[in-house]
């Protein structure tokens, strides 16, 4: 049984040119550069050699599709090459619609080829032993990277450039790759996948992300959020904000879902601890969602899928509330 190839570009495809590396290397050039690959069958597709920041929803839906497709075909697993720069939400965005037990698995490089080290041939080749390894169904979307085994909903991208930049901070690796065997230490449960989604209804479907920041400015979160159909708010700390935001996102929530996350990179927002003006308690009594474990990047993947799929207030709560 083979495990499907498909790759999209970005730092692991990247080769240099007089304006700076680009991205051209195919995925039969991946394959050929990694020792001991040809162990694992591979089907290999190269798809659009992109960077991930030109990378759209319907992009990598359209890609889930095809994976899926791969595996009822007879694929063991799948593997996705892309650049690093939005690996942690295109992760995530397959992770909520990705129904298989076959592992799909994420990966990409911080050093291109023409670097001394370059990561792409060893994140490459942990990859598909993950994506072949039985012991990876059932886990949904992983991402595999500097040896390691993330589960999307967990992974972050922590650092600009070190190779060891996806972490989950709130729970740690799943497990590793060591010596060529895939060891998993721990098997979260999955949340069923979120049903398909009409393409044009997404394209459509609009949501706004707003960091809060030290005396912010409550008119600029009105002007984002004025075309929007959802609003996700990073909040200081445990989910807290300026006072002046609190009737604004009171205003706000009577007429979009408003989502509260925590701008800190790892913890939970808060239900019930703080009282003042702009804490979260004060924002869930203004009707203002809870976040809970899902940081701001994550919770507007979630939002603008479940908007597009016509899920109401309430509805976005409750998957909030399993999902966060």
């Amino acid at each position: 049984m083979s495990v499907a190839l498909f790759t999209l570009g970005g730092t692991i495809a990247m080769a240099g040119a007089s304006g700076g590396v680009v991205s051209r290397l195919t995925g039969a050039d991946l394959t050929a550069a990694v020792p001991g690959l040809a162990e694992i069958p591979l089907d290999v597709r190269d798809v659009e050699a992109v960077p991930s920041a030109a990378l759209t929803y319907g992009q990598i839906l359209d890609l889930v599709d095809a994976a899926g497709a791969a595996v009822a075909g007879g694929a063991t697993g799948v593997v996705v090459t892309q650049g690093t720069d939005t690996l942690e939400e295109t992760a995530y965005l397959a992770d909520l619609v990705w129904p298989h037990p076959a592992p799909l698995v994420l990966t990409g490089a911080m050093r291109n080829p023409t670097l001394a080290g370059p990561d792409g041939p060893a994140n490459l080749l942990a990859a598909a032993r993950v994506a072949a390894a039985p012991a990876a169904r059932d886990l949904g979307v992983l991402v595999a990277f500097n040896d390691e085994i993330h589960a999307a909903r967990f992974v972050r991208k922590t650092h600009s450039t070190s190779t060891a930049t996806f972490a989950s901070p709130n729970a740690g690796p799943l497990g590793h790759v060591i010596e060529g065997e895939v060891r998993l230490l721990t098997r979260p449960p999955r949340h069923a996948a979120l049903p398909p989604v009409d393409a044009g209804r997404l394209a459509a479907t609009r949501v706004a992300l707003h960091t809060v920041t030290l005396d912010d400015d409550p008119e600029l979160l009105s002007r984002l959020a004025g075309d929007r159909d959802g609003l996700v708010v990073a909040g200081f700390g445990v989910g807290h904000v300026p006072p002046a935001f609190a009737p604004v996102l009171e205003a706000l929530a009577a007429r979009m879902p408003v989502v509260l996350t925590s701008r800190t990179g790892s913890g939970s927002v808060l239900r019930h601890t703080y009282g003042a003006v702009g804490s979260e308690t004060d924002l869930r009594r203004r009707g203002v969602i809870w976040g809970g474990l899902l940081d701001p990047y994550k919770a507007k993947v979630l939002l603008r899928l479940l908007l597009a799929a016509g899920a109401g207030p309430t509805e976005v709560a409750e998957a909030f509330a399993r999902h966060g």
